[in-house]
Order: structure tokens, then C-alpha cells, then sequence
């Protein structure tokens, strides 16, 4: 460990220019079909593209990431997603690219990023000491919402500009730069527990990650969590798109002072360095999340609306910090990749839910009541989390 600090640099570059490009690429793809559409359907049809392959292929890809060496996975998830974005490109080009075609580019990209994510989150821990998880999960999200509050800005003036071609590209770019990067990285494969089945591993992984006291109670929380939080994650550009104005500008901004508001949060986390009561800050989290998505439902102008934005991005590097740090500290380093498999398959499946549901009903209900609804049912979650013990 005594050269972990070059290791976290390494990782943390590849992994936010990584982040970098594949953000301006949803956003883009988010906001064309916003614009072309202005469709609560089609809004949905993106989102289940985006989210259910991530669902369909995360339970092998825990295995794969506590079997194999978790830099070539990631590597290897990066060009797979390169290379399908080039091929839409390459389509755009030709004038052969529908929105079915963006629909099922989407799709290759969130198996990809399937792969990539458990062994992402299994990856830090095997080069990074236990004391030092929070202070380098911090930096992360703090970097990563630097780049996220750039990333919607050049999205927009891509895709104003030059059209989505371009911003498709940047994400070829950035993908390529990645992969450079990651490449000088030496990580040893995980220990083997020397089980061979496949299937056995899998079913392992999952019953370890049901059984365990605190990674069970996580879970559960966590898909509550993440069905309430759909509305606000998903349909604020098509909320700002209809009651505010349909103008590039507004749907950045919306991005970019999530972003602004995360940053802030990030450099919190990276100064504290460490949180005494996890389980505590992961419940005000989803408290401050609650009580500021319903507030957006009520914002009757657009900079109450982007102030309100900005709060709310504030609690999201405390929880996602607080969630990570807790099951890298409580789970062995030869089944992190299932248990964070298992925990994306979690929110790869309650938000397709929380789309089909919120989606088509936002085009006969005021998207406004959704917001409110879902977000005080979020807050009355976060309540009661804070009445259980770990």
C-alpha cells in the first residue's frame, strides 16, 4: 500500500475523464429527445434503455469483477462503450440514425457501464488503506461533480451548436484518454475463494449480500430510496421543459447547478475526512433529498427552482460517500463486486419501475405533484431510518 497515492491518481484521473465523457453523451441524448419529443412515453423508453441492461448483466458482472482483474474490466467496458457510440455516430453521419437507433446505442452503453460499475466500486479498496476511504471517496465525488457541472455546459453549446454527433465524439475522446490512463495502473487480481461454478459464486454473492445485518438493511433502504428519487432524477428536464421554457439554457442550467451544489458537498466530505455515524448521514441525506425534491414541485420561478436544485445536489456526495465507504468497510475485498452488483441491479430495477410508473403519468398528472408527492415520501423514508440501529 506504501504507493497508494500514485494508484488513487491514477484511478481517479481515468475514471472522472471517463465520467467526463460518457455525462456530456446523457445529457445530450437526454436533452434531444427532450426537445424533439417533449414526450413523458419516449422519456421513459430512454431511461428503461438506459437502466435495464445494467440489470440484466450486473449479477455476472459482481462475479466477474471478484474472478478477473478489475482494471481489464474496466478497460474493457470503456472501449465496448466507445466503440458503440462511434457506430451511432458513424450512422448520424450517414443520416441512417432514428431515435429508436439512440435507444438502442443506450442500451449497449449501460450494459457496458454494467460491467464497469461493480469493479469501479470493488477496485478502490485494494489500493487505497481503510482509513483513507471516506477522505478518497470525497475527492471522488468532488472531482466528479467539478467535471458534471462542466460536462451539461458543453453539452449544451455541443449540442446547440454542432448537433449530438459532436458531443457523441467527445465521449470516443475521453474513452480513449481513459483506457491510456488506466493502462499504467498495476492492481492484482482479486483472491480467489477457489470456487469454480460460476452460478455458485452468484447465488453466494447474493445470499451473503441479503444476510448480512447492516448490507441488508442498506439495500432495503436504498431501493425505497431510489424509486422515490425517479421523478426528480429523470423528469426535472421535462418539468423545467414545460413550466419554465423550452430553451437549452434552462435544461443546462438545471444540470450544472445540481452539479454546483454537489461540489460544494464533495469538498465537505474530502475536508472531513471521515463520518463517525455513517447510518446517520445517509438519513438526513434522504431526509434533505425529500424535503428539497418537494420544494421544487412548488417553485413558482426558475431561479427559486435552481436554488432549491442547488441544495438538494449538496447531500449527494454524504450519502453516496457514506453508502460506499460503509460497504467497503464491511464487506470482504473477495465479494465486494457482488454485493455492489447486487446494489446497482437494485437501482438498475426500482427506477425502470419508478419510470413506468412516473413516466407515462407525467403526461395526465402536473409533473409538479409528482415532484412534491415522491419527495416527501422520500423525507418520511429518511424519518425512519433514523429511528432503526444498525
Amino acid at each position: 500500500m506504501k504507493d497508494w497515492k500514485k494508484k488513487s491518481t491514477l484511478f481517479l484521473v481515468s475514471q472522472n475523464i471517463s465520467l467526463f465523457g460518457s455525462s456530456i453523451v446523457s445529457y445530450a441524448i437526454t436533452w434531444y429527445i427532450t426537445l424533439e419529443t417533449s414526450s413523458g412515453v419516449w422519456m421513459t423508453a430512454s431511461i428503461l434503455c438506459s437502466l435495464l441492461p445494467q440489470l440484466l448483466i450486473s449479477l455476472f458482472a459482481g462475479v466477474w469483477a471478484d474472478r478477473y482483474n478489475r482494471k481489464y474490466l474496466i478497460m474493457c467496458a470503456d472501449g465496448f462503450i466507445a466503440l458503440a457510440t462511434l457506430g451511432l455516430v458513424i450512422m448520424f453521419f450517414e443520416g441512417k440514425a432514428p431515435l429508436s437507433m439512440l435507444m438502442v446505442v443506450s442500451a449497449i452503453r449501460s450494459a457496458g457501464a454494467g460491467v464497469q460499475t461493480p469493479a469501479v466500486g470493488a477496485l478502490l479498496p485494494q489500493i487505497v488503506p481503510t482509513e483513507m476511504l471516506t477522505r478518497i471517496n470525497g475527492i471522488n465525488q468532488t472531482c466528479g461533480s467539478l467535471l458534471m457541472m462542466v460536462s451539461p455546459a458543453v453539452g449544451g453549446a455541443l449540442l446547440g451548436a454542432a448537433g449530438i454527433v459532436w458531443a457523441m465524439m467527445a465521449d470516443v475522446i475521453t474513452a480513449a484518454m481513459a483506457i491510456c490512463v488506466m493502462a499504467f495502473l498495476k492492481v492484482r487480481k482479486p483472491e480467489s475463494e477457489g470456487v469454480l461454478s460460476m452460478w455458485h459464486d452468484l447465488k453466494e454473492g447474493i445470499a451473503y449480500t441479503t444476510g448480512h445485518p447492516v448490507v441488508s438493511r442498506i439495500l432495503v433502504f436504498y431501493g425505497i430510496a431510489f424509486f422515490l428519487i425517479t421523478p426528480a432524477a429523470f423528469l426535472s428536464p421535462l418539468m423545467v421543459e414545460r413550466i419554465f421554457g423550452s430553451e437549452v439554457w434552462r435544461l443546462s442550467a438545471n444540470e450544472i447547478i445540481w452539479t454546483a451544489g454537489s461540489l460544494a458537498g464533495g469538498v465537505y466530505v474530502s475536508w472531513k475526512g471521515s463520518f463517525k455515524n455513517k447510518w446517520l448521514v445517509i438519513a438526513v441525506s434522504y431526509i434533505g433529498f425529500g424535503i428539497t425534491f418537494a420544494l421544487l414541485g412548488v417553485s413558482p420561478y426558475f431561479w427559486m427552482y435552481l436554488a432549491i436544485m442547488f441544495l438538494s445536489g449538496t447531500f449527494m456526495p454524504s450519502l453516496a460517500t457514506a453508502s460506499t465507504v460503509m460497504l467497503q468497510e464491511q464487506v470482504e475485498e473477495q465479494r465486494l463486486g457482488r454485493v455492489f452488483s447486487v446494489f446497482q441491479i437494485i437501482s438498475a430495477a426500482v427506477m425502470p419501475a419508478g419510470m413506468l410508473i412516473f413516466g407515462p403519468m407525467a403526461d395526465w398528472v402536473d409533473i409538479r405533484w409528482i415532484m412534491t408527492g415522491s419527495g416527501l415520501l422520500l423525507a418520511l423514508t429518511g424519518i425512519i431510518l433514523l429511528k432503526r440501529k444498525i
